[in-house]
């Protein structure tokens, strides 16, 4: 993995960005039971790096995707991209066309490559309708940027005439990487793009990912639930849990010392060659709903080390002097992980 500088600029910038569903919008009105589907998160990407925001499933980081690029509107908080020309966009308030420039430069990748592609359509007529729709290539011309793209992500140029039926899994998710380069994009948000494959062909995408990052200085945002996959791909990771980023960290530090006992947890199921010396963590009863939070940390339930304080305090998140980031009364130090 080929890690990003200190130096390296912000691409895109989150603050305090929250998508409630169900929630009251007359004035004055609050719906205490609104589904607090992201509930205040802030995180930064920094142009050329892989971020990956973790968590089991309902914990909101699939609605963060949709937030981000565009396709649900907040309930409140900025998103800022950085675009072409060093400007900072806001895409929380973009509407119409201007909305539609912003999918130029924020393409996702989606978990099931088949409901993704149109079956009806040719690999050729896929990747070139977003060059048609952005006015970027016609005819001849797209064509040839189309075989371009199939030999960037593995395939043969004679794929174009074929429909999505006539293609693996893998081979399938290759054509949508395809598409969504084909316009150039600043930042790719991966949305699981690997949980539907098995191991072997997953492994091969992830190694597609990083020889793009690598060749055409890609910008990844990855959201996926598997700690196994962030472990290869990601510079930096942000976990979350019930809407909140409860800590984020450079992958390498996050994985040699967690700081949240939920952090804690999901590490140690994850594989790995020193298995024998590991000690699982099986967190106690389920995920809380979405809709009824738990006062004070929304954790403490499930967590070993909950005090009176996290039952009925918030943690805010705090930033350390090696730019972790972590919301926690009781975080965990070296010696405890």
């Amino acid at each position: 993995m080929q890690s990003a500088t200190s130096m390296t600029s912000p691409l895109l910038e989150i603050a305090n960005l929250k998508k409630h569903f169900g929630q009251s919008r007359g004035l004055f009105k609050y719906d205490p039971h609104a589904v607090r589907a992201v509930n205040g998160i802030s995180l930064t990407v920094k142009e050329g790096e892989t971020t990956a925001l973790v968590g089991e499933s309902g914990c909101g980081k699939s609605t963060a995707a949709k937030l981000i690029s565009g396709a649900l509107a907040p309930t409140s908080g900025d998103i800022r991209l950085r675009t072409r020309d060093g400007t900072l966009l806001d895409v929380a308030t973009l509407r119409g066309s201007a909305r539609k420039k912003l999918w130029r430069d924020v393409q996702l990748i989606f978990q099931d490559p088949f409901s993704s592609l149109n079956p009806r359509m040719t690999v050729r007529q896929i990747i070139a309708e977003p060059l048609r729709n952005f006015g970027i290539a016609r005819g001849e011309e797209a064509t040839m940027i189309v075989a371009d793209l199939l030999d960037r992500v593995g395939l043969q140029s004679n794929a174009m005439n074929r429909y999505p039926h006539a293609f693996s899994g893998g081979q399938r998710q290759r054509i949508g990487i395809a598409r969504a380069l084909a316009v150039n994009p600043r930042l790719v948000i991966g949305d699981e793009p690997v949980s539907a494959l098995d191991v072997s062909v997953a492994a091969q995408i992830l190694n597609l990912f990083q020889s793009l990052k690598r060749d055409l200085g890609l910008t990844y945002l990855l959201i996926t639930h598997d700690l196994s996959v962030v472990r290869h791909s990601a510079d930096r990771v942000a976990v979350m849990y019930l809407g909140q980023i409860v800590e984020e960290n450079t992958t390498a530090a996050l994985f040699s010392a967690p700081k949240h006992p939920y952090t804690h947890a999901l590490l140690s199921a994850v594989p790995s060659h020193r298995e024998k010396e590991k000690t699982r963590v099986v967190l106690p009863g389920e995920v809380a709903s979405a809709r009824n939070l738990p006062t004070g940390c929304a954790f403490h339930p499930r967590c070993a080390l909950a005090t009176d304080l996290c039952r009925k305090v918030t943690p805010q998140i705090t930033t350390g002097s090696n730019g972790s980031r972590v919301a926690c009364h009781t975080p965990l130090d070296e010696a405890s992980t």
